[in-house]
């Protein structure tokens, strides 16, 4: 039975889920696919980080944070600061990338992959950055390192998007729709019970769906960062936030809600990408559905993403109620994939 060593950067909410997923499914990974793992490194962004060769205990990671304690104490060498010497100290197998996204330019999570690649370690990562800034690049180095670079949770949690549209032989993808921020939709939704925006988006974070600053929701950044993802992968062509038509949720009304309503119709934050002969435009904007549209019944923090091809007409993948926990399940899919494969 394969041992691999797991080093995991990021340990917010994503990364506990993560580690609190790997214990539960450990019986269900030694016994049905023959793979044993051993946490041995984990980086915070503020509470330490720590390496021990033999193995970090999960429930002593987890209790040592919720105790408001710095995980250097469970260290067992030294285990550097800069993230790059962190990598490499760690002598892992997989990386779990999950620092904070830079939607202008993916750093410096696409430098910690091209580090682990280098040293010869699979790459799982729920960043969006590196796969909108770096996907080539990236999968190129992957490639040539016999190393797997994977990224499903990167748009819609841990939903198979990825998995499901890049399998599809001969299909050439038209058009890609849907609404991929479930925190504007979440917002919307709010709206329609009579909320008022600013009301909503305070709902929002009161739940942890919304950030303390919501810009990046409410503005469509998410969104067009999601978009631009899967521009540059199923679609095969590099695609940057900056080149995608945006327009955010800040001047629906209470008043445009009721209008909708009244119509018979629903305010989403739509994001569209469309091939035109050699070019693909793109954009994200609330647009108004009506019940024909499948966007029409998706509610709260659900998501939805409609792939046109030339063959088998539109798919459809929805995503219901996600959260750190489905995050965290793309991330174990994608190590399992990474060396089963």
């Amino acid at each position: 039975m394969a041992e691999y060593k797991l080093t995991l950067l990021g340990f917010g909410n994503v990364g506990k889920a993560l580690a609190r997923l790997l214990k539960r499914k450990e019986n269900e990974l030694n016994k049905e696919l023959d793979i044993q793992y051993r946490i041995v490194a984990v980086a915070t962004g503020s509470h330490g980080r720590a390496i021990n060769p033999e193995g970090l205990n999960i429930d002593e990671l987890l209790s040592t944070l919720e105790k408001g304690d710095s995980l250097d104490t469970l260290s067992t060498i030294s285990a550097p600061s800069d993230n790059l010497a962190f990598i490499q100290a760690s002598g892992a197998d997989v990386l779990f990338e999950n620092t904070p996204v830079s939607y202008e330019d993916g750093q410096p999570a696409i430098d910690h992959i091209k580090a682990a690649l280098s040293e010869n370690m699979h790459v799982a990562t729920a960043n969006k950055g590196p796969v909108v800034h770096g996907y080539r690049e990236l999968s190129d180095l992957a490639l040539s390192r016999d190393k797997k670079f994977f990224f499903e949770s990167t748009v819609m949690d841990g939903a198979p998007v990825f998995s499901v549209f890049r399998v599809l032989p001969a299909a050439n993808i038209q058009s890609i729709s849907g609404v991929l921020n479930s925190t504007t939709n979440l917002i919307l939704s709010q709206m329609e019970e009579g909320n008022s925006f600013g009301d909503a988006v305070a709902y929002a974070q009161s739940i942890g769906i919304a950030e303390t600053d919501p810009s990046g929701d409410v503005d469509g950044w998410d969104a067009a960062i999601k978009i631009s993802a899967l521009i540059a992968v199923l679609m095969n062509t590099p695609y940057t936030p900056e080149m995608v038509e945006r327009e955010g949720i800040r001047n629906i009304t209470p008043g445009k809600i009721a209008a909708a309503k009244a119509a018979g119709k629903r305010w989403k934050l739509v994001c569209t990408a469309r091939r035109e002969g050699n070019k693909i435009s793109a954009k994200v904007s609330p647009q108004m559905v009506d019940p024909r549209n499948p966007m029409f019944t998706v509610d709260g923090t659900t998501s939805i993403v409609q792939v046109e091809t030339d063959v088998l007409g539109k798919l459809s993948l929805i995503e219901d109620d996600p959260g750190p926990h489905t995050t965290a399940y793309g991330l174990l899919a994608d190590f399992i994939n990474s060396v089963q494969e």
